[in-house]
């Protein structure tokens, strides 16, 4: 990619500004019954229940997170998609809840174009796609709303991105795919300090293809857009710790810290997001005092 130079140290997101002179911690919220890792959390009986949900989200607040990434379709591997209708019903009320109840950023978890545009009504600062805004109108969307947006890398689809994925130079070549996305946002008017970059860990990769890119963050970092790292709980950990989705806490919270390191220590800037917002924020600020 060519470097562009943006202002790395502050995110504009809407009337907030994201402080990202040290890595921000984005805490997960999926509205899902079926995501990987917290599907369900917040469901009774069938249905979102609305005091899980503010409860789950003061917590994370309280424990450190500096936004809270919320999203109604799972895409974890296998994943189906859900329709456009139902993706609203599961986060657009609880989206007018968490605004009407918290003074924090909230970024919104979707490929959708309907589910960006009503999100961003609704209060949303950050819109973060999973699909790099390739959904059909996503893109026009995504510009229409005038926020901040993050792209991300992925080889195929969440149902069949696990079957065998190939690649010639993972790194190379997801710099290549988020260079002409970050392109065609450009081209559309989107300015260059509004765009972050996620090279896509565990999405249509293998293991291998993982650690590479995890060694390349420091090169990522270079481009100079921020970096969103979403390592937390992902299979790559349990395969390098033998362990299930259950135990992989501290392995999160260390992949965490190394990838801030390496991407601060390359002069960039990250946001992290996780599903274990206090273990990380602790890692964090011991990373930060020794620094000091």
């Amino acid at each position: 990619m060519n470097k562009i130079k943006t202002s790395q140290k502050r995110l504009q997101c809407g009337s907030k500004i994201l402080n990202l002179s040290k890595p921000a911690v984005m805490g997960v919220l999926n509205i899902t019954p079926d995501s990987f890792s917290d599907g369900g959390n917040v469901f009774s009986q069938a249905q979102v229940d609305p005091v899980k949900v503010l409860t789950t989200v003061s917590k994370m607040i309280d424990d450190g997170a500096d936004i809270i990434d919320l999203g109604g379709e799972s895409t974890r591997p296998g994943a189906k998609p859900v329709s456009v209708q139902q993706e609203l019903d599961r986060v657009i009320p609880v989206l007018n809840s968490l605004t009407a109840n918290f003074d924090s950023v909230f970024s919104i978890d979707t490929s959708t174009p309907e589910v960006m545009k009503e999100a961003a009504s609704a209060g949303a600062h950050i819109i973060n796609d999973v699909r790099a805004l390739g959904r059909e109108g996503a893109l026009d969307a995504a510009v229409e709303t005038g926020l901040p947006v993050c792209l991300m890398h992925m080889q195929n689809q969440p149902k069949n991105m696990q079957d065998n994925p190939e690649y010639r130079d993972v790194l190379a070549e997801v710099l290549e795919f988020l260079g002409e996305r970050r392109q065609q946002c450009l081209n559309l008017g989107m300015q260059a300090d509004q765009i972050l970059l996620d090279p896509g860990f565990g999405f249509g990769k293998t293991l291998a293809h993982n650690l590479s890119l995890f060694n390349g963050l420091s090169t990522m970092a270079k481009e100079s857009h921020p970096i969103l790292v979403g390592l937390s709980r992902k299979s790559m950990i349990g395969q390098i710790l033998d362990a299930d989705v259950n135990d992989r806490l501290i392995g999160s919270v260390t992949m965490a810290l190394l990838a801030a390191q390496a991407i601060y220590g390359a002069g960039g800037s990250a946001i992290l997001r996780v599903h274990d917002v206090k273990e990380t924020k602790q890692a964090l600020n011991i990373w930060q005092a020794t620094k000091k």
